[in-house]
C-alpha cells in the first residue's frame, strides 16, 4: 500500500466505483463478485466513518450491443435499455446498494464526455491520423471492433476487433487485426485508409510512472502497467466509424460521422454517476466536484483484464482534462466453476436469477465470494464448496454464537445482564476493531469477513471455557459477566460483519433490541452497551443439506452437458462487464482456465539465457507479512548465501510446511521493496496455484540451473 495517502477514514468525500455491466445479457455470479466485493468495501469505509458515495451504470455503447441489437431486429438504445433495467432490479437483491446508477447512453455522461474531449483536444493531446480499417465490400461499411474477426498479431490466437480473446487478451487498435473477416457477411474483410482522432497516451509515460508509485491497491494493477510504460506507450486510437454510441464533439462536421470509442465514455459515467448523486442529495451532503475536481477518494475494483485501461488511458485522459485521479485501484481475479473455467456458452455458470430462484439467502453467496479468497486471486465456485462454507463458518460459527448466546441471555436474564463488559472481552472486541480498520485500509475484505468471524469462533470459545449454565446458581454474578461478555461479542461480530452480509447483521440488530440501521454504526459501535431487554432470538443461518447440494449439482452438469450436445454457440449474448475479470472468465474474453497459455511468439537467443542466474536453494523459513493478502517473505539458502525473497504464495501454500523445500530462484534479479520488505531474487512457480518448481536430484544448494 502507498505510504503517502492518510489511512481510512480522512476528512475527504470518497467515491467506490466497479467496472460497468456490459448491457448484453444476464448476470451471473461471475459478474457478481465484483458488485459485492465493491458494495462491501463502501459499506466497511462507512463503519469507519468515512464519507462515500457507491456508484456505477450500464455500459449501452460499442459493437457487442449494436450486433446484438441488429441481429434482433431492434434499436440498441431499446436493446441496451432493457438490459440496464433488469440490473437495476437484479442488484438491489444481491444487496448492492449503489448511491446511484446511471448509464453511458444518458444525458449526463454524453454532456461529461464531450466536455473532457474538448479539454483534451484544447490542450493538444488530440490529434488526427491515417489509419487501416477493416471494410467489407458487399455490406459497403466499415467495420469497427466486433464487427471484424481475425488473428492476433501478437500471439496468433482469435481476436475479435478491439480484444484478443482467445490469447493473450491484449487491447488491439484498428487495422492490428490480420486475416479480417467480416461478422456481417461472413466474407473477407479488406483494409482502407481512414482519418481517425487519436488521444497521446505517449505524453503522459513520466506522469503515469509517478501514478503507480503511489496507487493504491492490488498488486497486479500497480506492477502489470509499469511493464506497458517500459515498452513505450502507443497513442490511442479514440474514435469508431459506426452510428451507435457519443459523436465526437467536433464543429462543422469537423468529427466526420464518427462516434468516440466505447473505452472513452465508459470510465467517464463513473464521473456522471457521481454527479447525478449529487445533484439528487445536494452538494451540501456530497460535493461530486470535490471528489473529482478537488482533494477526494476514488477507487475503483476493477477486473485484471481491464487494469490497462483504468492504469494507463483513463488516468492519462483525467490528468489531461485536469480532474483528480484515482486513490486505489483493485483487480479482482476469475471465477471457475468447479475447477474449470466459467463459461456461458456451455452453460457453466451460475446465474443471478437461478440462485435467488433456489430460494438461497443473497449475504450466503456474500460471504462466499468476499471471503474465499484474496480480492486478485482466482475463486473457485461449487455447491459442496459452498455448503462447506456456510455450514461451517456461517451456521457453525457465526450462527451459532449468536444464537447460543442471546437465548441464554434471554432466558435467564431477559436480554443483557446488568454489568459492564469483562476486560477481556473489551480487548478482543478492540483488537477486532483494529484488524478491521487495517484490513480496509488493505482493500481486503477477505480480512474483513476473517475478523468477525473469528471474533465469533473466540466467543464460541469463550462460552464453552466458561460454561455459564453451570454458575447461574452457584455463582450468579460470575454466569452473568460471561453472558454479558457474550452478548456484547455478538453485537460487535454484527457490526464488524455487517459489510458482508448485511440483511443477517441487521436481523442480529434487531433481535437484541437496537434501534435504527447497523449499517449506520460505526466500529466504535461495537463497544457501546447492547440494550438491556430484548425478545427471544431465532436462529440466522440455516444449515444446506447433502441432498440439496446433489440436486443443484447435477442440474449443473446436465445443464453444461446439455449445452455442450447444442455445440457450444458463441456467448456475443452474454452480459460481460467493462471488467469481464470482475465478472468472470467468460469463454467471449479469455482462454478457458484450463488452456494453456500460449507459446510467446518472440525468442531470445541463449546469450539472452545465460545471463540468467538460476540456483538451486532450499526455504529455511516463511512467513505471511503483515497486511498483504498474497505476499510471504521467505529465507532461502542459495549456499553462498541466504537470500530474503517476498513470493505472493501465502494463500497458495502452507507457510508452516515450507521450510526444508528445494526451489529454483532466480539469483540476479534487481532487488524491489514489497509492502516494506525488501525482496532479493524470485523464486520460480507454475500456473495459478503457484506449485514451486524443484529439482528431482541431489543438486546441491547453489548450484546453476543450465
Amino acid at each position: 500500500m502507498s505510504t503517502h495517502n492518510d489511512d481510512f477514514p480522512t476528512d475527504n468525500p470518497a467515491v467506490v466505483t466497479c467496472g460497468l455491466p456490459y448491457a448484453n445479457g444476464d448476470l451471473h455470479i461471475g459478474h457478481l463478485r465484483g458488485y459485492i466485493g465493491a458494495d462491501a468495501f463502501n459499506r466497511a469505509l462507512q463503519t469507519l466513518g468515512q464519507e462515500t458515495a457507491y456508484v456505477c451504470g450500464s455500459d449501452m455503447h460499442g459493437t457487442p450491443v449494436a450486433v446484438n441489437a441488429e441481429q434482433q431486429g431492434v434499436d440498441p438504445a431499446d436493446f441496451a435499455l432493457d438490459w440496464h433495467e433488469q440490473y437495476e432490479e437484479t442488484f438491489p437483491k444481491f444487496n448492492v446498494d449503489f448511491d446511484n446508477y446511471g448509464h453511458t447512453h444518458d444525458e449526463t455522461n454524453t454532456e461529461l464526455t464531450q466536455e473532457i474531449v474538448r479539454k483534451l483536444d484544447d490542450e493538444g493531446y488530440i490529434y488526427e491520423k491515417e489509419i487501416q480499417v477493416a471494410y467489407d465490400p458487399d455490406a459497403d461499411q466499415y467495420l469497427p471492433d466486433r464487427y471484424v474477426e481475425g488473428t492476433c498479431p501478437y500471439c496468433g490466437e482469435k481476436a475479435r476487433g478491439d480484444e484478443c480473446d482467445e490469447g493473450c487478451q491484449r487491447h488491439l487498435e484498428p487495422g492490428e487485426v490480420e486475416d479480417p473477416t467480416s461478422t456481417i457477411t461472413g466474407n473477407p474483410a479488406e483494409y482502407r485508409e481512414r482519418t481517425h482522432k487519436f488521444f497521446e497516451v505517449s505524453e503522459f509515460a513520466d506522469f503515469l510512472t509517478e501514478f503507480l508509485d503511489g496507487l493504491e491497491g492490488t498488486s497486479n494493477a500497480r506492477n502489470q502497467p509499469r511493464q506497458w510504460i517500459e515498452d513505450g506507450l502507443q497513442d490511442w486510437c479514440i474514435t469508431r466509424d459506426m452510428d451507435w454510441g457519443i459523436d465526437y464533439p467536433g464543429e462543422d462536421g469537423d468529427g466526420d460521422d464518427l462516434v468516440l470509442y466505447v473505452w472513452v465514455d465508459a470510465p467517464i459515467e463513473y464521473i456522471a454517476s457521481t454527479k447525478q448523486y449529487s445533484e439528487r442529495v445536494g452538494t451540501d451532503e456530497y460535493d461530486w466536484e470535490q471528489v473529482w475536481k478537488g482533494d477526494g477518494e476514488i477507487m475503483h475494483v476493477i477486473g485484471r483484464d481491464i487494469i490497462q485501461h483504468h492504469t494507463i488511458f483513463w488516468p492519462a485522459m483525467l490528468e489531461g482534462a485536469g480532474y483528480n485521479k484515482p486513490r486505489g485501484i483493485a483487480a479482482t481475479g476469475f471465477i471457475t466453476i468447479n475447477g474449470k473455467g466459467l463459461s456461458t456458452s456451455r452453460n457453466r455458470a451460475i446465474w443471478a436469477k437461478e440462485y435467488l430462484d433456489e430460494g438461497f439467502h443473497p449475504d450466503l453467496l456474500r460471504y462466499y465470494l468476499t471471503t474465499t479468497g484474496g480480492l486478485q486471486q482466482d475463486v473457485d465456485f461449487s455447491w459442496d464448496a459452498f455448503q462447506e462454507k456456510v455450514n461451517g463458518e456461517l451456521v457453525g460459527t457465526v450462527g451459532n454464537f449468536w444464537y447460543r448466546s442471546l437465548l441464554f441471555a434471554y432466558r435467564n436474564y431477559e436480554g443483557t445482564p446488568d454489568t459492564d463488559v469483562s476486560a477481556e472481552v473489551e480487548e478482543r472486541i478492540e483488537g477486532a476493531i483494529g484488524d478491521v480498520r487495517e484490513n480496509v485500509n488493505d482493500y481486503s475484505m477477505r480480512g474483513v469477513g476473517q475478523a468477525a468471524t473469528q471474533l465469533a469462533q473466540f466467543g464460541n470459545e469463550y462460552i464453552q471455557r466458561n460454561e455459564p449454565w453451570k454458575l447461574t446458581d452457584e455463582e450468579p454474578e460470575e454466569a452473568a459477566q460471561v453472558i454479558r461478555d457474550c452478548v456484547q461479542i455478538a453485537k460487535a461480530v454484527g457490526v464488524l460483519l455487517e459489510p458482508i452480509a448485511p440483511d443477517k447483521a441487521q436481523d442480529l440488530w434487531e433481535q437484541l433490541g437496537e434501534d435504527g440501521a447497523i449499517a449506520d454504526a460505526h466500529l466504535e459501535d461495537a463497544l457501546e452497551a447492547p440494550p438491556r431487554n430484548f425478545d427471544e432470538p431465532g436462529e440466522l443461518f440455516g444449515k444446506i443439506e447433502d441432498d440439496r447440494v446433489d440436486e443443484l449439482t447435477e442440474k449443473l452438469e446436465e445443464r453444461v452437458a446439455a449445452a455442450s450436445d447444442d455445440g457450444e454457440e458463441s456467448d456475443d449474448g452474454d452480459a460481460e462487464t467493462e471488467s469481464d475479470d470482475t465478472a468472470a472468465s467468460e469463454s467471449e474474453n479469455m482462454a478457458e482456465t484450463d488452456d494453456l497459455e500460449p507459446l510467446l511468439e518472440d525468442r531470445i537467443g541463449f546469450e539472452d539465457f545465460q545471463e540468467l542466474d538460476i540456483r538451486v536453494g532450499r526455504i529455511e523459513s516463511a512467513e505471511g507479512i503483515e497486511g498483504a493478502d498474497d505476499l510471504a517473505k521467505l529465507e532461502v539458502d542459495i549456499g553462498f548465501e541466504t537470500r530474503q525473497v517476498v513470493a505472493g504464495i501465502k494463500q497458495l501454500h502452507d507457510l508452516d510446511e515450507l521450510p526444508g523445500t528445494k526451489c529454483v530462484l532466480l539469483a540476479n534479479m534487481e532487488p524491489a521493496e514489497l509492502f516494506g520488505v525488501e525482496s532479493n531474487g524470485m523464486i520460480l512457480a507454475a500456473g495459478e496455484e503457484a506449485d514451486l518448481l524443484t529439482t528431482h536430484g541431489d543438486a546441491s544448494l547453489g548450484e546453476k540451473i543450465k
